[in-house]
């Protein structure tokens, strides 16, 4: 059912579906808080990732989509029943192929020799088992214990290995956001070194080419006090401990990150958060593109 633009000022209810009508210019998450007042930002995100939404019959699932005047947002809220999110995590894309989930801070991603406890690799699959017991997931990536937000899994090995070979030119961004100690002054930088680990299991930067893995980061400064600052940080290769090492070699250590040199601890957890994650779809070929919320706690600290 195509409603012609400019012919309805309220919202239409039909089979259970809501038609809206986009009168002005707007991006989808704050469209549809206002127009489905009822609904909280996590339930709009609920209804994104179970690919409810669509604008112009095309099915819709990153929130800050743009939407133009004259276009038509269609609710399906019979489409897919929407399953309690495991507890630790929360399940913001997922199609036949893939799924993102937004990690808390504390949470491993997967486990280690040394480590068996719950992580986010055994809550997800726990999570799809119980849809159906054939059901699996396969980890891509990973986040530091102490650093929220999306990471991505595969749903089969087939595509687990179509992007793990060719990581580098399926992954188009990868965007944390970061609260370190003290006001970084120069506003925007790009940091090299090697990395090498320690058989304690910590991170050394080194200035001399090929001692260790090279390792490039790309940051800009968001918000700054007299006590921290608030960066937005690119990564051009993914190494372990890469923010948290390159923040402590421009003298601004990751708040909470004793590890690497901080002295203050203000929100109880690490200031490191995966804001943004951005890929070529391996079997589609589309642009998928997530980006989260900067965490609260970050941000009151520039209040």
């Amino acid at each position: 059912m195509q409603i012609p633009s400019g012919k309805i000022k309220r919202n239409m209810e039909k089979d259970n579906h809501t038609y809206l009508e986009v009168t002005e210019p707007a991006e989808l998450m704050k469209f549809l808080m206002v127009k489905l007042p009822a609904k909280s930002r996590k339930d709009i995100k609920s209804l994104l990732a179970h690919r409810q939404i669509s604008v112009d019959a095309e099915i819709i699932t990153q929130f800050n989509h743009p939407l133009a005047e004259g276009q038509q947002v269609v609710v399906n809220w019979e489409k897919v029943l929407i399953e309690e999110q495991p507890q630790g995590l929360t399940i913001v894309f997922e199609d036949p192929h893939i799924m993102i989930i937004e990690k808390q801070a504390g949470l491993l991603s997967i486990a280690t020799a040394t480590e068996k406890e719950q992580t986010a690799y055994s809550i997800l699959s726990d999570h799809v088992k119980k849809r159906d017991s054939k059901n699996k997931v396969f980890v891509l990536h990973r986040l530091d214990r102490e650093t929220s937000g999306v990471m991505m899994f595969a749903k089969s090995e087939k595509v687990q290995q179509l992007l793990q070979k060719a990581w580098k030119e399926a992954v188009l961004e990868r965007t944390y956001v970061v609260v370190v100690e003290g006001m970084v002054t120069k506003e925007e930088g790009t940091i090299t070194s090697w990395l090498t680990e320690s058989k304690a299991f910590i991170m050394y930067s080194s200035r001399t080419p090929n001692d260790g893995q090279k390792a490039i980061t790309h940051y800009r400064v968001l918000k700054k006090n007299k006590h921290y600052s608030l960066l937005e940080v690119k990564l051009e290769t993914g190494r372990k401990n890469q923010i948290r090492v390159h923040m402590k070699d421009i003298g601004h250590s990751v708040i909470g990150d004793k590890k690497y040199g901080a002295t203050k601890h203000p929100i109880g957890r690490i200031g490191l958060h995966a804001r943004v994650l951005a890929f070529k779809h391996p079997i589609t070929g589309e642009v998928v593109r997530y980006e989260t919320d900067i965490p609260k706690e970050f941000l009151n600290l520039f209040k």
